[in-house]
């Protein structure tokens, strides 16, 4: 299990939904189209301040934190301040 340091967060990256063809056979995956980032939330650093907790599902920024592969599941290790909405 990872455990955060100061006041980064470890998210678990949401399943990727279905790829999709265009009427011209194009795939696009999600990452072509430019799906907002989400994930739930694994840990807390000690030091973070923000209105989080765990299993919180959460919107981040798109190219922040570092991606990590741990049993099979992707984590993203991200400080708490790149974290941009809670979803209710």
């Amino acid at each position: 299990m990872l455990k955060p340091l100061h006041d980064n967060v470890i998210l678990k990256k949401e399943k990727a939904e279905k790829e999709t063809t265009t009427a011209s056979g194009i795939i696009l995956t999600d990452n072509a189209k430019n799906v907002p980032s989400y994930a739930t939330v694994v840990a807390i650093g000690p030091d973070s301040k923000a209105d989080i907790k765990e299993n919180d599902k959460v919107v981040y920024k798109e190219y922040s934190g570092t991606n990590v592969k741990l049993d099979e599941e992707e984590y993203i290790i991200i400080e708490a301040e790149d974290i941009l909405a809670v979803l209710a």
